[in-house]
């Protein structure tokens, strides 16, 4: 690793806009904004994937190692990426800054608590959550409702026996009612700071939050709570990007965390922005398959922040492909050309939608050491024979080098692009109209089945004048439709919205379907059971 002043020196950030965190992490001041601001935008590339198996697709490695290798073909590239929730780094995933030669570093740092980003949005979301039981235990004179407050709190860990809790129990300790936990990357909080411009932007995205509803069933805020500076004082080091740096030493802005299965998915607004002015090229991901993460990025985090992309890339895998056609997990590594042209199809669909955007997109095959050369070769064939640009990225073997062919056909991809990208809906369409939109047309699915908790929220919303408000669909990220063993690309399915969430703060509406969770659970073996701290002098070293 290179101190992180000298990679601040190769994004053009001199070292007083730098707020060091040891020797190989950095804060970038806010004063930043105010010296870059007048540059011309690089171009923005997004990565995306098709829908994933179990043992994921490599769309961050990708994304660092794209980063890479387009610096290595002349062009000056930073990342912006999201920072890793502990929940799933010790459950399913292990860790979530790439790997191999395409990493973030330091990766152990980052993985786990970084600069404390997530922390204080834990903290934050959690103050709010104890004044609003504070106040009522008060004497509640805004009348706010026990049985309606909808402000759950937060942890940044999977633990499912804390989705359904009762608090207040024993004498003193407040009004008993029923509560529940959601991990720290579904907050509203999370979505607020990943959307926000600058300070007095987070600030009056705060006090906007809906944390319930009173006796006469009108909506009660945060601002009401008299909690909002004080969550501004615990938020104001999270609001500064952090800065940090690959394997190869490109410059990463990380930054913000939303799951892209029940929150936005996307890094933040301020750190994409500051990538935009630093490099020529900024290369952004979105969490899961394109169904999810993409349409959230363009629905939501452009629509609302006024970017506009130039290219995408989908990363797909050959066991990917084969999950997708119904292959067995243990049997995913066997050759199988039939299961590689059936799983296509779900290639095809997130391609077809892309494009539906205005956005040319280049499909990158993330190459593992056990794919076959025929596999691989036949994949090529399928992405050709439909006019699919294509490159088989081995960044992970050989760094920025692994992509060079990649990196340039996003060059040319973006050069070409004539600007023509367009969101899904416009503002002026209902909530519902909205959501029966995605399906129709990101998930092709026929129709939309509603709980009669949905409908009144629905109802609510129109009163409220907050119709206006994009939509954030939560939904399982192995599927089109919210079933997640229906894979490939089903057509002519229902959507079930379970539930509908008022997120007036972030500025969106969340729709769960299916059997989403905002508390996700541990596996039945956790990564944590195989964590170890090294203590050897040689670490310590």
């Amino acid at each position: 690793m290179k101190p992180i002043i000298e990679i601040a020196q190769r994004a053009g950030v001199p070292e007083e806009d730098l707020e060091l965190y040891g020797k190989y992490k950095a804060k970038l001041a806010p004063e930043l904004w105010d010296k870059v601001k007048h540059r011309p935008n690089g171009k923005l590339i997004l990565v995306t994937a098709m829908n994933p198996n179990p043992a994921g697709a490599g769309k961050t490695l990708t994304t660092i190692g794209l980063s890479q290798a387009l610096n290595v073909i002349g062009k000056k590239a930073i990342a912006a990426l999201r920072e890793p929730s502990l929940g799933p780094c010790l459950g399913m995933k292990g860790g979530a800054t790439g790997s191999g030669n395409a990493e973030l570093l330091p990766a152990d740092d980052i993985n786990l608590h970084f600069t404390g980003d997530i922390h204080a949005i834990t903290t934050a979301h959690n103050l709010l959550a104890a004044m609003i039981d504070n106040h009522i235990h008060h004497g509640n004179a805004r009348g706010l409702n026990p049985k309606k407050i909808v402000w759950k709190r937060a942890m940044d860990m999977n633990d499912r026996a804390l989705r359904t809790i009762v608090i207040g129990l024993g004498d003193g300790n407040g009004t008993t009612r029923e509560d529940g936990f959601m991990i720290t990357t579904a907050s509203e909080i999370m979505a607020i700071l990943c959307l926000s411009e600058n300070m007095d932007d987070l600030r009056e995205r705060l006090n906007r939050i809906i944390i319930g509803y009173d006796f006469v069933d009108q909506p009660v805020t945060a601002k009401e709570m008299n909690a909002v500076e004080a969550m501004c004082v615990l938020l104001k080091d999270a609001l500064k990007p952090n800065l940090v740096q690959t394997t190869e030493g490109t410059p990463v802005i990380v930054h913000g965390g939303p799951f892209a299965n029940i929150a936005h998915g996307c890094s933040s607004v301020i750190g994409t922005k500051l990538a935009l002015k630093l490099g020529d090229y900024v290369v952004t991901e979105a969490g899961f398959g394109a169904d999810l993460g993409a349409e959230k990025f363009f629905n939501i985090k452009c629509r609302k922040a006024g970017l506009t992309p130039s290219a995408a890339v989908v990363v797909i895998t050959v066991r990917a492909l084969k999950y997708n056609a119904g292959i067995a997990i243990a049997d995913l590594q066997a050759e199988n050309q039939a299961a590689l042209e059936t799983g296509f199809a779900n290639v095809l669909r997130h391609v077809e939608n892309l494009r539906g955007f205005g956005i040319p997109a280049v499909v990158a095959i993330n190459r593992f050491a056990t794919d076959l050369p025929s596999e691989l070769d036949a994949v090529i064939a399928m992405c050709q024979h439909n006019g699919i640009e294509v490159a088989v990225s081995n960044v992970w073997a050989e760094g920025g080098k692994g992509g060079r062919e990649l990196a340039e056909k996003v060059v040319r991809a973006a050069e070409s692009n004539a600007d023509t990208f367009r969101l899904l809906y416009e503002d002026s369409l209902s909530v519902k109209e909205k959501i029966e939109t995605i399906v129709k047309n990101i998930y092709r699915g026929s129709s939309v089945v509603y709980t009669a908790a949905a409908v009144k929220t629905l109802k609510r919303i129109e009163e409220m004048g907050l119709s206006h408000l994009p939509v954030c669909m939560a939904k399982t990220p192995y599927s089109f439709t919210d079933q997640a063993d229906r894979l490939g690309a089903p057509t002519d399915f229902e959507i079930h919205v379970s539930e509908i969430r008022v997120s007036a703060g972030a500025g969106f509406i969340v729709a769960l379907t299916g059997s989403i969770m905002t508390m996700p659970g541990l596996p039945k073996k956790p990564a944590a059971e195989t964590l170890r701290l090294e203590t050897s002098a040689e670490a310590i070293k």
